[in-house]
């Protein structure tokens, strides 16, 4: 089938990379006089015009010199190129890292998950019949439509106008009190968390952190060369007495991921009163908050801060989609201008469009509308989870954490923790994604139950895919289970 691209187009990218093979190759050396143009042309059967063309490219590239009155010649110092590395190990060895580089090449990346046919249990996704397009879609015709005379860089902490939202949103929804000025519009909560390391931590300083706990958020501590020092939680969240000295603590108190438990008022009024006496500040990720199930939402942490040690981190991941990366930190006053210029050497500033859709959205209520809508269907699917365990399960699994949030975790009486990871993969074979407890764990850390223990999300699947899921995962754990099985945690 003849291509619509024009003949020249085509064949002028063929004469260069000709050319530029020969050079690699040796075949050509600096100073070599290249084929006069009606020579190529005529070799090529080709235009001079169009061979004249790919010479210019050579030359603009640095791979061809010309000098009046003589013929085109290879530029000097070039020459073959050399040789490949003489083992797989040789290729693949990076150059000089720096220290920061260096902690994190011995972070693992996580592969793209596998398609799993009959449910996937995997903890952060949503279901997109969730989203809401149209609304979304009339907000973001509006910002469009309300073209501004320039396009041009932003304020690094963003929008104005969503950072006003927000404010009234955070009043409304989480008992927060903050100026505009105090928060910072971040590519998810992610990016959050990482300004707060950069920013509050150097190598060697201590950060705390709840075990078990968020990855992610090791990981940016641990690459900020912090000392990450777990500490245990409860059913009721993070252990706060007796803490030790840091300069910084990560908690999620109104849902410990992945455990589930609430921080009551006095461990809540404890972790103020260390931050306080250590000068520590405190990085609350209320991740998903808006999920509670049998109460109102559970106040912020930072609404009881008086001394400006807590930074308060939330996101539209669990609401609206993690793909947006829309996140927030609500920081002290105090620090407002450092996390300014730290989110404007980062990346100038959130992208703008979804910034101001996001804005529409609060501003007419429409976002809190979602909300009460998307935790009325997730309260469909919890419960859908819960009958599914106990009829499928029964006594044979422990489930925590299910009273607020978007998962559960299930500790699988029978199934010792050494064998969790075999479990996980019997589940993938059988084509249930499940996914396991204990890299949540500090690693070397032997504070935990004696069982397997699966971290379950469902807020991506209908009640007949969670059903069908727990039946499979039944099958799974009864073909694993053998005598004289851990205790219960």
């Amino acid at each position: 089938m003849a291509s619509d691209q024009p003949a020249a187009a085509r064949v002028t990218p063929r004469i260069v990379e000709t050319i530029k093979a020969r050079i690699a190759s040796g075949l050509l050396g600096p100073g070599d006089r290249l084929p006069s143009t009606r020579a190529l042309a005529a070799e090529w059967g080709i235009s001079r015009t169009t061979v004249t063309a790919a010479y210019e490219q050579l030359i603009a590239e640095g791979y061809v010199a010309t000098r009046p009155g003589a013929r085109a010649e290879v530029a000097r110092g070039l020459g073959r190129s050399p040789a490949p590395p003489s083992s797989p190990a040789a290729a693949a060895a990076p150059g000089r890292l720096s220290a920061f580089g260096e902690r994190l090449a011995g972070f693992a990346l996580p592969s793209a998950p596998a398609p799993s046919p009959v449910a996937d249990f995997r903890y952060g996704d949503l279901s997109a019949a969730d989203f809401p397009s149209l609304a979304w879609r009339k907000a973001v015709t509006g910002v469009i439509l309300r073209r501004p005379p320039r396009l041009r860089y932003e304020d690094p902490c963003g929008s104005p106008r969503l950072r006003a939202a927000l404010q009234g949103y955070l009043w409304r929804a989480r008992g927060l009190r903050c100026a505009p000025e105090q928060i910072v519009v971040v590519n998810g909560s992610q990016q959050g968390l990482d300004l707060c390391a950069r920013l509050l931590l150097d190598p060697g300083d201590r950060a705390l952190m709840e075990n078990p706990g968020y990855a992610l958020a090791r990981q940016v501590f641990l690459a900020a060369g912090a000392e990450v020092v777990p500490v245990p939680v409860d059913r009721e969240g993070l252990l706060t007495e007796g803490l030790p000295a840091a300069r910084l603590a990560y908690v999620t108190p109104s849902h410990q991921f992945p455990l589930g438990g609430v921080l009551p008022a006095g461990r809540r009024r404890e972790l103020l009163a260390w931050a306080r006496r250590t000068g520590a500040h405190v990085v609350e990720d209320d991740y998903d908050s808006e999920y509670r199930f049998d109460i109102a939402p559970i106040p912020a942490l930072q609404a009881l801060d008086e001394a400006g040690r807590v930074l308060y981190l939330g996101t539209v991941s669990k609401t609206l989609s993690p793909t947006l990366r829309l996140g927030y930190l609500v920081v002290p006053a105090a620090l407002s201008l450092p996390f300014a210029k730290a989110k404007r050497l980062a990346d100038r500033h959130t992208p703008s469009l979804e910034q101001e859709a996001l804005a529409g959205l609060i501003e007419d209520g429409a976002y809190e509308r979602h909300v009460r809508r998307a935790r009325r269907r997730n309260g469909e699917r919890r419960a859908a989870l819960l009958a599914a365990l106990a009829a499928t399960l029964g006594e044979g699994a422990t489930v925590v954490g299910a009273e607020a949030g978007l998962h559960a975790v299930a500790w699988l009486h029978g199934v010792p923790r050494d064998r969790e990871d075999a479990l996980v993969a019997r589940a993938r074979e059988a084509g249930l994604g499940v996914y396991p407890v204990g890299p949540l764990y500090a690693p070397g850390e032997a504070d935990r139950p004696g069982v397997a223990g699966l971290v379950i999300g469902y807020a991506s699947l209908d009640a007949r895919a969670i059903r069908r899921g727990v039946e499979v995962l039944g099958d799974v754990v009864r073909a694993m289970r053998g005598g004289g099985g851990a205790p219960a945690p």
